[in-house]
């Protein structure tokens, strides 16, 4: 009987870490509701992982650490060497394609000082120094993805509704050009324009693209992101 009593405490305290243990590492998801931006009254919406905390390089290797019974030090030398030798190779030119990680390759933009060249100009506007590695582009391996789909378990955690402006989109684009009118305001911002109308950043800087590309609105964008600001659109 004592023996029955200690294997069904044992299994019942297994159980338990089990349980302890996808609790701990259970992923939540968010439904986010989709701003309407042009007005059809239709609410659609998108699932989104809730954000986590970081996890910080020393704790990421500290965790493969203790998973494949390795040496933290030689795992930190390791990692410097790929940072290193990822940045030089890519500076070359070559796309670096890790196996079950995925593709790392950089991309080349003008610099933020300089006027882009047009495709059938016959002017020479831009040489080698007017060019920079503005960004690195990843792509995940699909076995990546395939694998964190495997071990992903989610649990919901709730809706996420758009802040809704308490204007029209026809009152926002008055509000809009009356700002813009006044000779105080030359420009606006994407994160003053979502003050004025009082709209989330993400649907303002989407109205503001909207908008400026309608030249009967008189608005029109100036720069390039992420620094754009919108004008009044002068006519010629």
């Amino acid at each position: 009987m004592a023996l029955t009593s200690l294997t069904s405490l044992n299994s019942l305290t297994s159980t338990f870490a089990k349980v302890e243990y996808i609790i701990k590492t259970m992923a939540k998801y968010i439904k986010q509701e989709m701003p309407d931006l042009n007005g059809t009254g239709e609410k659609k919406c998108y699932y989104r992982l809730a954000k986590s905390r970081n996890i910080s390089t020393k704790e990421f290797l500290n965790i493969i650490a203790r998973h494949e019974m390795l040496n933290v030090g030689i795992l930190e030398h390791a990692l410097c060497g790929i940072a290193d030798n990822l940045a030089e190779l890519l500076a070359e030119g070559y796309s670096i394609k890790l196996d079950g990680i995925g593709t790392f390759q950089a991309t080349l933009g003008v610099k933020e000082t300089k006027e882009m060249d047009t495709i059938d100009g016959d002017e020479q506007k831009r040489n080698a120094k007017s060019i920079e590695v503005q960004n690195v582009r990843y792509v995940s391996d699909k076995d990546l993805v395939k694998e964190v789909n495997i071990k992903c378990k989610l649990s919901r955690a709730g809706v996420a509704r758009v802040n809704r402006s308490p204007y029209t989109k026809e009152e926002r684009l008055k509000l809009l050009q009356n700002y813009l009118s006044d000779a105080a305001h030359p420009f606006i911002r994407v994160a003053e324009y979502a003050a004025l109308v009082e709209l989330p950043r993400s649907s303002a800087g989407k109205e503001l693209r909207s908008f400026s590309k309608n030249h009967a609105n008189g608005i029109a964008s100036s720069g390039r992101r992420p620094a754009v600001v919108y004008v009044r659109r002068t006519e010629g």
